[in-house]
């Protein structure tokens, strides 16, 4: 009698498989249990641990992704789009202190608002990149530098350093997320997983950083084989390791790369294109051949003796002293020499690319965008099949997938690094609060919170962008803040202190163009024309 053994899966009868498949009923109330459709009968995966199938296979994830990022151009250029378009140029905060939380006035949140705002652009902006623990880049390019790490290697670590001797003290180092790892290689334990060190409630207490990168092109042994314990936060609360990533089950640790669906197909898009350009390649340069007139039958028939080797081999030499004698036989350079005596020239068909290469990649690309939650036309750089409607409808989408990567993002990786700034403005003095104010540490959350602010969603018809805007702002749907901030990246107080200096500066009898009548901005076909004295 034949054991089963425990792993074996129980094979349905082939018949019950067939009925399911003709619809007549089946082994299971769900058809996503049956094992005897054939369509589902291999298609067995497991239950695990969240950590069970992140941790185990992410190294070579993260190893594949980066290798796409550097190498692959369309998985260099998806990268880019969204870094550009949820972080840009200037990602930096706009300060909304809760004064009504506080107890304190709107005067009062103005005025704190507009200093704490000047003095991070001069801690942000600094040329001499002092906010930079390593002293590289400035705050918006560390933020860029972070979510791109997110976006590829599925998490961003930042390290919230103190440096007594710098303007500003509290400065940032974003960290390559290969050092964080369990002391001495260790195996993954209940309380330490992927070197974080986590408590009874799942909460992250404290990180081990290897000292130094186990893979180096220089010796640094002792670094690679030194690890450092950094609690999550100091005894204040103030943030000293902030790590960030998409947390999708209960009980994640470390975050996966945003690309791990899409990278086998990526790979295969790219392997593909690539013989279908050596293909086009060899044939523009293999145009045309020579024929001999020696074919098998007279070959075969001088092999027979050593007197037809000799007139094979005699035969070839004449050929090759003749064709190097006068110089080849050239076609792209117009000159073709007499041939051979029984030769002939034979052209190579120039066969372009298979015909079906362009839609098969238009194909493969729109899965990739749709896995990078972009559009097909984003992606490709391809808008020759794209009108108004649908170019309008492709960015609401993926604005509205853009907006809260970026609030995700901002309030989980920014905010907290932006508070533990704010907290040595207040507590060394810079900024004052005033008398009777609540404790910093007690409304800590209600001093700094901001609005993240970063490029603009753009325009695809700029007129009828800024009429609807208008709209929305007329009929209280909106704010002046709101669309400057969404449509354009800026602060509308900004936009109004320019203004105001402009209008100073112009000409007497002169309107500035913020001056004319705001109904005029709607247009002439929305409601009833005005005249200049209404």
């Amino acid at each position: 009698m034949a054991v089963r053994s425990l792993t074996e899966v129980p094979r349905i009868p082939r018949k019950r498989g067939a009925l399911r498949d003709a619809g007549f009923g089946g082994s299971t109330p769900y058809v996503a249990a049956d094992t005897g459709i054939d369509t589902l009968a291999g298609f067995l995966p497991s239950n695990r641990a969240v950590d069970a199938e992140v941790l185990p296979g992410r190294d070579r994830i993260t190893a594949r992704g980066r290798d796409l990022g550097r190498n692959n151009g369309w998985a260099a250029g998806a990268i880019a789009k969204e870094v550009d378009g949820v972080i840009g140029a200037n990602f930096r905060p706009l300060l909304k202190p809760d004064w009504r939380a506080l107890g304190l006035d709107a005067d009062w949140a103005q005025e704190f608002k507009e200093t704490i705002e000047a003095r991070w652009r001069t801690y942000a902006d600094d040329p001499r990149k002092f906010c930079d623990t390593t002293r590289s880049q400035t705050m918006p390019q560390l933020f860029g530098m972070a979510y791109r790490t997110y976006l590829v290697e599925g998490e961003a670590i930042g390290l919230v350093n103190w440096r007594a001797r710098r303007p500003f003290k509290t400065t940032m180092r974003v960290v390559d997320p290969d050092l964080l790892s369990n002391p001495n290689g260790a195996s993954d334990e209940a309380r330490l997983r992927g070197g974080v060190e986590i408590t009874r409630d799942g909460v992250a207490r404290a990180y081990h950083f290897r000292q130094g990168h186990y893979a180096t092109s220089w010796a640094d042994v002792t670094d690679a084989m030194t690890w450092k314990r950094i609690g999550r936060e100091s005894a204040t609360g103030r943030p000293q390791v902030i790590h960030f990533f998409d947390k999708t089950r209960d009980g994640q640790t470390r975050g996966i790369s945003r690309l791990a669906p899409i990278i086998e197909r990526l790979r295969m898009e790219d392997h593909y294109s690539r013989v279908e350009l050596q293909a086009a390649v060899i044939n523009a340069v293999l145009a045309a051949f020579i024929k001999s007139p020696m074919g098998p039958e007279s070959i075969n028939e001088m092999f027979g003796d050593d007197e037809g080797m000799r007139s094979l081999i005699n035969y070839q030499t004449e050929r090759k002293e003749f064709y190097g004698s006068s110089g080849g036989v050239k076609i792209g350079g117009a000159r073709i020499s007499t041939l051979y005596p029984n030769d002939e020239i034979g052209m190579v068909p120039t066969a372009r690319p298979a015909a079906q290469f362009a839609d098969f990649e238009a194909a493969v690309l729109r899965h990739i965008a749709s896995g990078m939650g972009i559009s097909y036309e984003q992606l490709a750089s391809d808008w020759s099949k794209t009108n108004y409607s649908s170019a309008r409808a492709a960015m609401i989408e993926i604005w509205r997938g853009w907006t809260a990567r970026r609030t995700a993002f901002a309030q989980g990786f920014c905010q907290p690094f932006f508070m533990a700034w704010l907290e040595e403005q207040i507590m060394d003095g810079h900024v004052r609060l005033p008398r009777g104010a609540p404790d910093f540490y007690a409304f800590w959350p209600a001093y700094a919170r901001a609005k993240w602010i970063g490029p603009g969603k753009g325009f695809v018809d700029p007129v009828k962008e800024a009429q609807a805007a208008a709209m929305r702002v007329s009929l209280g749907l909106s704010t002046l803040e709101e669309e400057a901030a969404e449509l354009t990246g800026t602060d509308y107080a900004d936009n109004m202190e320019q203004i105001a200096r402009e209008v100073s500066a112009m000409p007497k009898g002169t309107l500035h163009p913020a001056q004319e009548s705001f109904a005029k901005l709607l247009g002439p076909t929305i409601g009833p024309s005005l005249s200049p004295e209404d």
